[in-house]
């Protein structure tokens, strides 16, 4: 998958729409995580500097089509200003007199952000008309924004389709990366595969089991191959209706000569919540009245030694309830010891919000080959998904 990119047009003196993803964790009008902003900078830092005008483009929560102040983007735009060390102003909407005369001021070099795009419904229902509208701001169109890569809204397809369409740095290299583990991952290639439901990672684990040489499955979704293993999971989130799918996975990597580990041992709770009773027991005798919330030490040791000789990691969701701090010993473990591996030169990919949100707390993010900034984007591309909002862009001639 070879696409243009903000290397191949000349972009001075051009207005360039950018869709970015600045959908950031807000508290107290404040910027909570920065990290999709941050991720941004190199494209927006290339255009400025090549004497661009730039037009920023991004949602923030699911305002439901509808001007709602607490998804306003003031906040985005402070941190933003700070972090490209120059004034970037938001507009007041994404559409309307105002926004045409803040924008025909604006002169190369200069940046800046249109207010929320999901205060307008037009925007998910990828209006043609609001589109259009979009594309009348500029003469390129630019998408940096991987993490909405799966959607065909308004910013993402439909204005891609009036405007010539490139992807940015950081598109290029969600790309690069993503398309690397589908097509050529260094062997052996292993997958730490957790998260809450295995309904959301079924299809990911279908499209790698020919890939893949080992799977390490954790979290919650493990609960699901427990009870396709005969065992018992006590109150532990479980998707009965998804037993039948986990048997059939685990025949067809038996079938396929793949190792799939799953906890040996785990950490169960009387609650799922901070300060509550927890002890360790074997994954098959899970108490009844008890819910799994982490793998436990044994699970650990086995699944770092299964990934020793790796060369490449496709890590992606948690490997018990990390969000409280009591339960996320095992993802810990594995954040660490995949920043090792990283360390010692083996492709380290990660990708969904709990894993990276791991990572991140424990400043491990420089140590990895590549993080994603797309939780669902990644999944969908991960499962041999063609994404709208890449396929929109143009691609490198042959």
């Amino acid at each position: 998958m070879d696409k243009l990119t903000v290397r191949d047009f000349d972009p001075a003196g051009k207005r360039v729409f950018v869709r970015v993803d600045f959908n950031v964790p807000l508290a107290d009008g404040k910027v909570v995580d920065d990290s999709r902003i941050r991720a941004s900078i190199p494209t927006i830092a290339y255009l400025l500097d090549r004497g661009a005008i730039v037009i920023l483009a991004s949602h923030l929560g699911r305002p439901g089509g509808k001007v709602n102040d607490t998804y306003r983007l003031r906040p985005v735009g402070l941190r933003l200003s700070e972090l490209l060390r120059r004034p970037v102003r938001v507009t007041g909407d994404a559409l309307g007199a105002g926004t045409l005369d803040a924008l025909a001021r604006l002169k190369p070099g200069q940046a800046i952000l249109l207010e929320n795009l999901r205060f307008h419904a037009a925007e998910e229902a990828n209006d043609p008309a609001f589109a259009k509208a979009l594309a009348s701001y500029a003469d390129v169109y630019v998408n940096d924004a991987f993490g909405t890569a799966h959607r065909a809204h308004a910013s993402t397809v439909g204005i891609a389709k009036l405007l010539p369409a490139y992807a940015g740095l950081l598109m290029e290299r969600e790309i690069a990366a993503l398309s690397q583990l589908l097509e050529s991952p260094a062997k052996p290639f292993a997958a730490v595969i957790g998260g809450a439901k295995v309904s959301d990672k079924l299809r990911v684990l279908e499209n790698l089991m020919s890939r893949v040489d080992t799977f390490v499955v954790g979290g919650g979704m493990a609960n699901t191959f427990f009870v396709a293993m005969g065992y018992t999971v006590g109150k532990s989130l479980l998707e009965r209706d998804r037993v039948e799918d986990a048997a059939r996975i685990l025949a067809l990597a038996e079938e396929k000569g793949v190792r799939f580990l799953l906890p040996t041992d785990v950490v169960v709770a009387k609650e799922v919540t901070r300060g509550a009773e927890h002890k360790l027991v074997p994954a098959s005798k899970i108490p009844n009245s008890w819910s799994v919330v982490d793998a436990g030490p044994a699970s650990m040791a086995a699944f770092t030694e299964a990934l020793q000789d790796a060369r490449t990691v496709l890590w992606n969701g948690p490997l018990g309830v990390f969000e409280v701090p009591t339960f996320g010993d095992g993802t810990r473990v594995m954040a660490r010891f995949l920043a090792r591996r990283a360390d010692e030169g083996v492709t380290v990919v990660v990708g969904g919000g709990d894993s990276v949100a791991a990572i991140e707390q424990l400043k491990l993010g420089s140590k990895m080959t590549h993080i994603s900034t797309g939780g669902g984007a990644s999944l969908e591309f991960l499962e041999g998904i063609e994404l709208p909002g890449i396929a929109a862009l143009m691609d490198r001639p042959a």
